[in-house]
């Protein structure tokens, strides 16, 4: 009987949160390593970490002051609960897989540069966290205003279509089946083409409206990727036999004949939307496939790539490349990932909330070790900051969003000077050089120090006008820049130099402008800590 009720009991208990599987698996990588891990950081170190991964900013004062005065048990819950729907991470999150799909430079850039009607449909898909393999489909299918733009970008180049759709939304490469059969591996060129023959029928309708151009995608009825065998044998002239549609490692797609009678519109003579609707569409059941919870890659991958993005490197490493052989460095942590991302629907929200709020995910970033992102998450990535979180952070800690306002832009053309200089994409695998031309920027550029120069509203003017005693005002300095009060010696060295002529206020401004370049142009400020 004892056995029954406790059978009972196993039965119908509650499945454990994800994030308990997460720190089970992670742990156990600790012994496969061993490796120690950190301790949990502090309020603070978190605070500036999950800002900066789930809005790609830092808190401002307020924000800061109000989390770390707060005593309550379940604040860091309830601090990701409120950023996942806070405007900010939809934005971020726009930001992060803008760079993914279009990098820093884009193909065909004369249609693609300028983009604003894709970044602003991508926003709002984050804004209402519309499910993964939903947001997918979409873009694939490219129905929606605003999000035909990832196949304008492929426009008449269905092979560069099939490695980046593959890459991105599958983890696989497909790159060195363009031109030959893999030694190594099972996809061959038959695959690489079978897949391309998806992309090969679509076509793109550019219309100017007002000063935007709208794009329309369309898709023939007819047509077929010609395969001319390996390209070392490629002879010139020679047409190549077609090859039929083929799902990655899966059956070929099955598709009815043309009616006898059917004849192709000319597409080239159509300048107007919307698009004649194909006999047929090859997009359509490309978007299921890719999309479907039995896909053998699109989960997998999905998850390989949250979770690199919060822990800096993924389970599979690189993020792109999950090939068959390919061994996860937590193989049953990869499995429960997705398994359990597809049971939620494909909640990108509830699988960032599920791993930032893992003890493995609030683990301190100082450590014995040196990688910048260890295998075994014993500790905390260390990461620079985007181009765009670097700009943003900046705004928000010299009080420029207060001064000027959230659409105010940057002086100087600072925007797209910093996107230049600090505009490195996100690739998931932890690579970050600084360079001569940062530091230049830093130390000297004109932008910074404007950012910096008291003017009303702005954190040197709240600090110069603020009647509150110097120790109190390097603190709210400090919280406003590091996310951090200062140590006791910091906060007393700061005080004194700022105040060593109190009587001169020119003197007191220029040091306190000093104190407040300094600290942006410190390590803790560059990075993620």
């Amino acid at each position: 009987m004892a056995f029954i009720i406790l059978l009972l009991a196993t039965l119908s208990a509650p499945a454990a949160p994800l994030r308990a599987v997460i720190d089970r698996e992670v742990a156990q990588g600790w012994k496969t390593g061993k490796v120690e891990p950190a301790q949990l950081a502090n309020d603070a170190t978190f605070l500036r970490r999950s800002y900066l991964d789930l809005t790609g900013t830092v808190p401002t004062y307020a924000e800061a002051r109000v989390f770390l005065d707060d005593a309550a048990k379940g604040k860091r819950a309830k601090l990701v609960d409120r950023l996942l729907t806070d405007k900010r991470h939809a934005r971020h999150q726009m930001q992060i897989w803008d760079l993914i799909i279009f990098t820093r430079n884009p193909a065909n850039p004369a249609f693609t540069r300028k983009r604003d009607a894709f970044k602003n449909w991508l926003e709002k898909q984050f804004a209402k966290n519309v499910p993964w393999d939903a947001l997918v489909r979409k873009m694939i299918l490219a129905e929606e205003a605003g999000s035909a733009m990832f196949h304008v970008q492929y426009r008449n180049r269905p092979e560069d279509e099939t490695v980046a759709v593959s890459r991105i939304f599958l983890g696989t490469q497909l790159g060195c089946a363009r031109c030959h059969d893999h030694p190594f591996e099972a996809l061959t060129q038959r695959d690489f083409y079978g897949m391309a023959g998806f992309f090969v029928r679509l076509q793109v309708l550019q219309e100017t409206k007002g000063k935007e151009k709208v794009y329309t995608i369309g898709e023939k009825s007819s047509g077929e990727v010609l395969f001319t065998g390996p390209a070392a044998d490629a002879v010139p002239g020679k047409k190549g036999e077609p090859v039929a549609p083929k799902f990655l490692s899966g059956a070929a797609l099955d598709e009815p004949d043309l009616p006898k009678e059917f004849k192709e519109p000319d597409y080239r003579k159509i300048k107007k939307a919307p698009y004649p609707k194909p006999f047929f569409s090859r997009k359509e059941k490309l978007a299921a496939w890719i999309t479907a919870p039995e896909n053998p890659y699109f989960a997998r991958a999905a998850v390989n790539r949250v979770w690199a993005q919060f822990m800096g490197r993924g389970l599979v490493h690189p993020v792109d490349d999950l090939k068959p052989d390919s061994e996860p460095s937590h193989p049953a942590l990869l499995d429960a990932l997705a398994k359990e991302f597809v049971a939620h629907k494909f909640d990108l929200s509830w699988l960032m909330r599920e791993i930032v709020l893992s003890e493995s995910y609030q683990r301190d970033s100082a450590g014995p070790g040196t990688a910048a992102a260890p295998k075994w998450y014993e500790r905390a990535r260390v990461r620079p900051l985007s181009a765009e979180e670097f700009m943003a952070a900046l705004r928000v800690a010299t009080g420029f969003n207060v001064a000027q306002g959230l659409d105010a832009k940057m002086p100087n053309a600072a925007g797209s000077y910093m996107l230049k200089i600090f505009g490195k994409p996100t690739d998931g695998r932890g690579n970050f050089q600084g360079g001569v031309h940062e530091h230049m920027f830093l130390n000297n550029g004109s932008q910074l120090r404007s950012l910096i120069s008291a003017k009303k509203g702005n954190l040197a003017d709240t600090l110069l006008k603020s009647e509150a005693p110097w120790d109190e005002r390097v603190d709210r300095l400090f919280l406003s820049t590091l996310t951090r009060i200062p140590s006791s010696a910091e906060r007393e060295k700061l005080v004194a130099y700022i105040t060593a002529k109190k009587d001169d206020k020119r003197v007191t401004r220029a040091r306190l402008e000093e104190s407040i370049w300094a600290l942006l142009n410190s390590s803790r400020f560059r990075f993620n800590y």
